[in-house]
């Protein structure tokens, strides 16, 4: 069964992003939900590197940003242990979202 994730960008006239909408055929929503910030991260296969996008509008607050940087960070230390099993790295990348989370404001020192 093959599922899609859809995204929807309008850009301005110097092709800077005005409005970032996204939409799957799984979601638990109907309909197009509307989002401030988009990071893609996609494995090339053939050239064995990694390919990004990120875009994001102008009514995305630095905070956020900042909050939204943080969950990837977390995220991507999730990751790496479910896919790998690597403890001590994923340990690491947590660690530095704490940190990084800490410098940004966004938690308080222990």
């Amino acid at each position: 069964m093959s599922k899609e994730i859809r995204f929807f960008i309008q850009l301005d006239e110097n092709n800077m992003p005005t409005k970032l909408e996204w939409e799957a055929t799984d979601a638990d929503f109907p309909g197009r939900r509307e989002c401030t910030s988009l990071m893609i991260r996609l494995w090339d296969k053939e050239e064995k590197n990694t390919m990004n996008i990120d875009l994001w509008t102008p009514e995305m607050l630095v905070q956020h940003m900042k909050i939204h940087f943080y969950h990837n960070f977390l995220s991507m230390a999730d990751t790496l242990q479910r896919a790998t099993g690597e403890v001590v790295l994923a340990r690491m990348i947590h660690d530095f979202a704490n940190e990084f989370a800490q410098k940004a404001g966004l938690k308080k020192a222990k």
